[in-house]
């Protein structure tokens, strides 16, 4: 696994999640029922109403004709038929012609309501109108009751289709799911997770064996990066070897201090890629005893030869003491002498390669806070802090940040977080919010 893992997740933290897609794709299953169902009911509706309405007017001019045939004939007025009622609309009281002419019942033209009437003038200008009406009542009560109908019908099928709808999504979504726990498998650095094959054939089948196809070469890549770092590593520590021993034999000067400072610089780098392609290779175990937190944290401060302020923090009032120097002094009181079961050999590897990032890269004074109880060492310096990008996506090889954080080869945090996952150890680093760096271990209990 990469040591990336001990970081917060590239990009920052997780946003919340929001509604699980299943339940999406159900919603708009129901939503497009309910709008198919809405549109189906209106145009139904609007279809048998105007069927209905058609209907009655041929049914009512029909009626005209037949009882004005009878009237002019007979002189009597057939059953249904009236002269000028008052109840006749306003649009049929003075036609201006002898034509027939259909409207709806009520005081103004165009009116809803359920009566048709027909109207055709006896004779000539200023004779009786005969009128016919035919009562619509029952068939648009049976349209109410087709809407009814339909309504509780469709209610009826949203109830099965939803249901249906929830499995569906469910079974794409559980496909999706394992998708997903593969990716992030991968991103966490367990580059043998693959997701295997999918059934469906479809879209999401695709998707699975692209990530299985992409972790197959991301692995492979790395494979290969961590084969070329070990090999070169191990071929460049023999003649590094004999270059320290050659800068030995030179006679003391300002040249050979030169020089013999710039082969030890080159050893350590080879010691640092030999480190990284061990961790790489997963070839790392701990060896865990019981040691003092502070005693190992103060010896790994001072081999670095920096100076760095070593703070306890006891037990009894949360507190402790602290010093100056190569090393600095632990405060006493109860938390003393506190154990903790780790490698103290690979704990004093991290909280060095802290420290000398600190000062190299950070800016005095550097501070080394040790709380056994909570199994944690913290690490400040008061420079400019971590890039964001390092916040980001964690330490890069061979990447110092900015300029203006100092020199180096970038692997002092790279080895750091490699070492914390060995110890099954967290360390997160961040930005102080008075500036500087802030790096945290967190020891397993």
């Amino acid at each position: 696994m990469s040591a990336l893992s001990a970081v917060r997740p590239p990009g920052g933290p997780r946003p919340p999640r929001g509604l699980p897609l299943r339940w999406k794709i159900a919603a708009l299953a129901a939503a497009t029922a309910c709008l198919v169902a809405v549109a189906v009911g209106l145009l139904v509706h609007a279809w048998t109403a105007h069927d209905i309405r058609k209907r009655a007017e041929r049914d009512v001019f029909n009626g005209v004709y037949a009882a004005m045939d009878t009237y002019r004939r007979t002189g009597a007025l057939p059953r249904g038929a009236e002269l000028d009622p008052p109840q006749l609309p306003y649009a049929l009281r003075d036609p201006t012609d002898g034509d027939r002419h259909v409207s709806y019942g009520g005081s103004l033209p165009g009116s809803m309501d359920p009566t048709v009437w027909g109207a055709q003038r006896t004779g000539g200008p200023g004779s009786p109108v005969l009128a016919v009406h035919v009562a619509i009542t029952t068939e648009f009560h049976e349209l109410y009751r087709l809407d009814a109908t339909m309504a509780v019908a469709s209610v009826i099928a949203l109830a099965v289709t939803t249901p249906l709808a929830v499995f569906g999504a469910g079974l794409l979504g559980r496909r999706l799911g394992r998708v997903s726990e593969t990716a992030a498998r991968i991103s966490a650095g367990d580059l043998d997770a693959r997701t295997g094959p999918t059934k469906g054939g479809d879209e999401v089948s695709d998707i699975a064996a692209t990530v299985d196809l992409m972790a197959d070469t991301l692995s492979r890549r790395l494979r290969d990066e961590r084969r070329f770092t070990a090999d070169v590593a191990h071929e460049l520590r023999t003649p590094v070897g004999g270059l320290l021993a050659a800068a030995d034999l030179l006679p003391e000067g300002e040249t050979e201090d030169l020089l013999r400072a710039r082969v030890r610089d080159l050893r350590g780098l080879v010691e640092d890629l030999l480190e990284i392609s061990r961790l790489d290779a997963g070839a790392e175990r701990p060896v865990r005893a019981r040691v003092p937190l502070a005693a190992v944290v103060t010896e790994a401060v001072a081999r670095t030869g920096f100076d760095a302020e070593v703070t306890e923090v006891t037990e009894a009032d949360g507190s402790g003491g602290g010093g100056g120097g190569s090393g600095g002094d632990v405060g006493g009181g109860a938390g003393a002498g506190a154990t903790v079961e780790t490698d103290p050999r690979r704990l004093e590897r991290i909280v060095a390669n802290l420290v000398v990032n600190a000062h190299r890269h950070g800016g005095a004074p550097v501070r080394v806070t040790v709380d056994a109880g909570a199994r944690t060492v913290v690490v400040r310096d008061h420079g400019r802090g971590f890039p964001t990008d390092l916040l980001a996506g964690g330490p890069r090889r061979f990447h110092t940040g900015a300029a203006e954080r100092g020199t180096g080869h970038g692997l002092g945090l790279t080895i750091a977080m490699g070492q914390a996952q060995v110890l099954g150890a967290e360390l997160l680093l961040e930005n102080a919010p008075d500036g500087g760096a802030v790096a945290t271990l967190r020891l397993p209990g």
